[in-house]
């Protein structure tokens, strides 16, 4: 209801900035108001460094192998209306599946009670973790899954921090990040966004055919060595301010 009055002031705004940075190709592509700015436009995705996720101790590992076993399907993230989880969990409704939820945040109380309201006994709620915890269960999971539905997802970390630990990936097309993170095919599955269906095919293919999961994960972990980690994402955005420095200089000597 506020684009109207806001809209001039957004176009004014990108009108004078000397460059926007997308965090991906997908969200420059499937953007309305970037299109107009895309000779300004420079991708630079975002980068992990895994130096700064911490080892967990071989007691962390073992606790939470004792409280969730392995082979898990895992979520990571502030439980949000653009989350998708309650998709997650009509998904995991007539689905062996089992799937462990991190987080907390403004929905959880629904989404206990929808778990509650299906009966769900093959998902758990354990709440935010601290950090080796959460590395611990990345671990131990078989998969990422990730169901957000709405663009209010731009990227998706999380699917960065699954792929950085060698973990196939599951998540919806919204045409942001999340698509140029998970290759449909190459890295993950890729379903539509607000489809339990299609997101509990996607988990049980990757329950039934271990390989395909490993390939997929080895394939994850390549793609964000390649891609996405944060010594390239420094460098690309020194690269950035020393053009866009040098363009200005241009322009004082002009």
């Amino acid at each position: 209801m506020l684009m109207p009055a806001y809209r001039p002031l957004m176009r004014r705004f990108f009108a004078n900035v000397d460059m926007i940075v997308p965090t991906s190709p997908n969200y420059l592509q499937s953007s309305e108001i970037l299109q107009e700015y895309r000779d300004k436009a420079t991708v630079i995705p975002i980068g992990l460094d895994e130096t700064c996720y911490p080892e967990p101790t071989p007691e962390r590992l073992r606790y939470w192998r004792e409280q969730e076993g392995e082979g898990f399907f895992l979520f990571v993230g502030v439980l949000r209306y653009y989350k998708g989880l309650h998709i997650l969990l009509d998904a995991c409704a007539n689905n062996n599946s089992r799937v462990v939820i991190v987080g907390a945040g403004p929905v959880e109380a629904s989404l206990r009670q929808q778990a509650t309201r299906l009966g769900l006994t093959n998902v758990r709620f354990v709440g935010a973790v601290p950090d080796e915890d959460k590395v611990a269960l990345l671990k131990l999971c078989k998969a990422v899954v990730f169901p957000s539905h709405l663009r209010s997802e731009a990227f998706g970390v999380t699917l960065l921090e699954g792929a950085m630990y060698g973990k196939p990936l599951i998540s919806s097309e919204i045409g942001t990040g999340s698509s140029y993170v998970n290759v449909d095919g190459l890295t993950g599955i890729v379903v539509p966004p607000s489809d339990p269906v299609a997101l509990r095919e996607a988990m049980q293919r990757l329950e039934h055919d271990p390989a395909l999961a490993e390939q997929m994960g080895q394939r994850a972990r390549e793609r964000f060595v390649s891609l996405f980690t944060a010594q390239k994402m420094a460098k690309a955005y020194v690269e950035l301010y020393e053009r866009v420095l040098d363009q200005r200089q241009l322009m004082r000597a002009a």
